[in-house]
């Protein structure tokens, strides 16, 4: 094998270098709550689940409402109950409950929403939906992703032309 060849390879296995932090020196952040306790406010949240059980209308109406400054669920009086949850860590922080939440919600701004899909088609899907559900669609952004496929086809052609596939 000459040394051109080795090259090759050698950058064929290019891998990043792998960055710790300890545990530590994290410092405990407060969590707010989008929805309590399901979607963190400001934080990629994924829905999953088998096709045709709702989740995208579901996502598109709770991006309706984000759009309009609605609140996601009715607001409501309850009695205050606090329950600990296992994931919480005390702090001196004042916890937020589903009470505050909804609180919280009476009292929302319209809010930008970044939105990304991976099965359903722009045009025919999801801006109907959007529509029908009130969306204020000057604030829904959705990532393009079209050229990623033209990208992935044209990193595998350069890969292969050197010796990588």
């Amino acid at each position: 094998m000459n040394m051109n060849e080795k090259n090759k390879i050698k950058n064929c296995r290019i891998e990043p270098k792998l960055k710790l932090i300890n545990m530590d020196s994290v410092e405990v952040e407060q969590v707010e709550w989008l929805l309590y306790p399901f979607i963190p406010y400001g934080k990629v949240t994924i829905i999953q689940g088998d096709p045709g059980e709702g989740k995208t209308t579901m996502v598109l109406q709770i991006i309706a409402k984000l759009t309009r400054g609605e609140p996601i669920l009715p607001v409501t009086d309850t009695t205050k109950t606090k329950e600990k949850r296992s994931d919480e860590v005390d702090s001196e922080n004042e916890d937020l409950d589903a009470e505050d939440n909804m609180q919280e919600q009476s009292s929302v701004s319209p809010v930008n929403v970044i939105y990304q899909t991976a099965e359903d088609g722009l045009g025919d899907t999801i801006k109907p939906r959007l529509l029908a559900a009130g969306a204020d669609c000057s604030r829904v952004l959705v990532i393009d992703d079209s050229d990623r496929c033209q990208i992935r086809r044209s990193n595998r052609a350069d890969k292969s032309q050197n010796g990588c596939s």
